[in-house]
């Protein structure tokens, strides 16, 4: 008897692990992780565009709540604050005059939104291979070094992708990475 409770235990725990490894092959585990800020955040673009793309445009003006920005308005914060941080980084973006007023709540059409988001990830992958970033800088009103504001660039796509990813999982929207 106890022998037979050995082999199931055994039968189980291996396939188990023949699942864990099953599931863990089936992922494709982007060649980006780990090897660099500019890997990094070209990963973060890129799942950024494919979760905006995958939105419905009429989802575009949901919001989980009165007061809290839409998807949308999501979108168009990190566009701008890409922009705005390469500013402050000291790389001059003629991308950044180009933004409306209140660009959050003048840009709104899917179309839009995303050629923003797509034109400030260029130019921030544009000037990350050439600035100076070892440059200092006034960020917030401390001595920094662009590098330091890069890495807030960086930090910040990912903290509103993180929320771009619960909006669109509310809206029963799958991330197309994960599917």
């Amino acid at each position: 008897m106890k022998r037979r409770a050995v082999l199931q235990v055994v039968f189980v725990v291996a396939w188990g692990l023949a699942l864990v490894w099953h599931t863990v092959a089936a992922q494709t585990i982007p060649p980006e992780l780990g090897q660099g800020w500019l890997p990094e955040f070209t990963l973060t673009s890129r799942q950024l565009l494919q979760l905006a793309e995958a939105t419905p445009p009429d989802k575009f003006g949901w919001r989980p709540g009165p007061g809290v920005r839409s998807i949308s308005e999501v979108y168009m914060h990190i566009a701008t604050g890409n922009l705005w941080l390469l500013e402050q980084a000291g790389v001059k973006s003629p991308e950044f005059a180009k933004l409306p007023k209140d660009p959050e709540k003048a840009v709104t059409a899917k179309g839009d939104v995303i050629q923003w988001l797509r034109t400030s990830q260029d130019a921030v992958k544009s000037a990350y291979q050439t600035a100076d970033r070892q440059k200092h800088v006034e960020f917030f009103g401390k001595d920094a070094v662009a590098e330091g504001v890069f890495l807030r660039l960086l930090l910040h796509n990912n903290e509103h992708m993180g929320q771009s990813i619960a909006y669109a999982r509310m809206n029963g929207i799958v991330p197309p990475w994960s599917k």
